[in-house]
């Protein structure tokens, strides 16, 4: 899948003006230049994007380039439409942003890993988002030419290509087309919608985030999702609060989304919440937001729950906008503890290996599986289950490992996301079961067929090949070498993740263990401290 080009910056989103009338000037500009997208000009500086604007980052570089290219060629491109506040004179961005956002990528040679992207991002630049921004600058500069070259063509027509030529006369003259919309700032925030619910309409997930913008669980959300940099939804709060905010988004996305995951796997050190920068990225987060706050969201129901859905939406409306910003670090802080149980060297952390909940046998991660295991995760903990869980941990591991393909199995007959977490965690809960009752892996299975789970035991012979290689299939080789060689608790036996690991004293020092290299054990963090605590202190 293609990494997107994150142009999110390049256009400044502002808290939309609910007040306030459009400005009465007589004329107003009907087209917008290149030349006016260059950070000295005098328009750009005065352009915004709503809050509730979409992130601008669902462009190939492809089609980024195609936009450039069908500019200077003077090709017919869909008016921008914008709204001018009268009480600031700054002009929002209804529709178009996408556009206007490529264009002035292209005049300032900024397409999310430059001056106004770094610092827009506080330095944080995933190395996806720069490996797209560079394949997007290379395929302009072959195909086009930066503007800094076309700008200075005119000057020495004598040394540049007859093409680019061409494109450089046509940027004197060429335009973006404008149209406005007049009125108050109800009326354009109604356009949006009905303007975006047509062509390349807004995701059930784009869609309530913008609905629910000033809401903890969708601030939290964009905050975690870009680790508490870009741009802040919550800069209305009180400082001391922004901080907490942007603090405990870092140590969520230091917690899951690193490191970066690379376009294929060659490492065990898999992030435990997949791909922070992809097209499904923020869907994850908001709902792991959600789910780890109990708050029912639209997007986790099936289109035939009509029922169901009637109710859960009363319970979504029944969120109100977060003020003050406590209960956006109240929503933070239990994301916070729901990640440190199942990633990290917290002492309570179990520590779970990526590779073996996370990720599917031909290395995908899959979402339904993430939100089953802190969910289940989170069942232990509270009926007081760990230890029971840590003692069966080996057995309860080695069976998910040899049947990963069951994940594949509940993901695609269930279907992805909401669909498949409560098979997945009831999956879980029986494997337990079984492991804490002696149960062989043939007793497990059948126990799960009779819990009428979508699972079938399958073998080499199941799965149709072509004679070469294909990506699933060298990251299916990878991961399974990688299990297999794996290092292991010292306590529990288990597999252990590189960085989600302690070093323990084999001999307590309660009992006259010292801090001799000889004394020391690689384990997991809760099997450090709760459990080998839990351990003596029964004896």
């Amino acid at each position: 899948m293609p990494h997107m080009v994150n142009l999110d910056a390049l256009i400044r989103r502002e808290d939309f003006e609910l007040v306030g009338q459009v400005d009465d000037s007589p004329t107003q500009i009907q087209s917008i230049r290149a030349t006016d997208l260059a950070l000295d000009a005098m328009v750009y500086p005065v352009l915004r994007k709503p809050d509730f604007q979409r992130e601008t980052a669902s462009w190939t570089p492809e089609k980024v380039a195609a936009l450039v290219r069908s500019f200077l060629e003077g090709d017919l491109i869909p008016s921008i439409i914008l709204w001018r506040s009268g009480l600031s004179g700054k002009v929002f961005v209804i529709d178009g942003a996408h556009r206007l956002s490529a264009l002035a990528a292209w005049v300032q040679d900024d397409y999310g890993d430059r001056h106004v992207s770094q610092r827009f991002f506080g330095n944080v630049i995933p190395d996806e988002q720069s490996r797209a921004a560079e394949s997007t600058r290379q395929l302009i500069q072959a195909s086009i030419g930066s503007f800094v070259e076309l700008s200075h063509a005119l000057r020495s027509d004598d040394v540049v290509p007859g093409d680019k030529m061409r494109l450089a006369r046509n940027l004197s003259i060429v335009t973006l087309p404008i149209q406005w919309v007049s009125g108050t700032a109800d009326k354009a925030e109604s356009s949006f919608y009905r303007i975006n619910q047509q062509g390349t309409s807004i995701n059930d997930t784009e869609l309530e985030m913008i609905k629910a913008r000033r809401k903890p669980n969708a601030v939290a959300a964009r905050a975690f999702i870009r680790a508490g940099t870009g741009h802040k939804y919550w800069s209305s709060f009180d400082v001391s609060v922004q901080s907490d905010i942007e603090s405990v988004a870092n140590e969520v996305y230091e917690l899951i989304f690193k490191p970066h995951l690379g376009p294929s796997i060659r490492s065990a050190d898999l992030p435990a919440g997949g791909r922070g920068y992809s097209a499904d990225g923020m869907r994850m987060v908001f709902e792991f937001v959600n789910f780890a706050n109990g708050v029912p969201s639209e997007v986790r129901q099936d289109e035939s729950e009509v029922g169901r859905r009637k109710s859960q939406n009363r319970a979504v409306a029944e969120l109100v906008d977060d003020l003050d910003g406590s209960e956006t670090v109240k929503y933070m802080r239990t994301v916070r503890r729901a990640a440190e149980r199942i990633a990290g060297n917290s002492p309570g952390s179990l520590g779970l290996h990526p590779a073996v909940y996370f990720y599917s046998f031909t290395g995908r991660f899959q979402p339904a599986a993430f939100l089953a295991a802190v969910e289940f995760v989170r069942e232990l903990a509270d009926k007081r289950k760990l230890v029971q869980f840590t003692r069966s941990r080996y057995e309860f591991e080695e069976f998910l490992v040899k049947h990963k393909y069951f994940l594949n199995q509940i993901v695609r007959r269930r279907g992805g996301w909401h669909r498949s977490v409560a098979p997945i965690h009831q999956l879980y809960k029986i494997l337990l079961s079984g492991c804490i009752e002696g149960a062989d892996h043939e007793g497990m299975v059948e126990k799960l067929k009779d819990a009428r789970l979508p699972i079938e035991v399958a073998g080499p012979d199941d799965y149709e090949h072509g004679r070469d290689f294909s990506g699933r299939a060298k990251d299916a080789v990878y991961l399974s070498a990688m299990l297999r060689d794996s290092t292991r608790c010292s306590i529990c036996r288990a597999r252990l993740h590189p960085r989600f690991s302690t070093v323990d004293h084999e001999v307590r020092k309660q009992d006259g263990g010292d801090g001799a290299p000889e004394n020391g054990q690689i384990a997991h963090p809760y099997c450090n401290s709760g459990y080998k605590e839990q351990q003596h202190s029964s004896n």
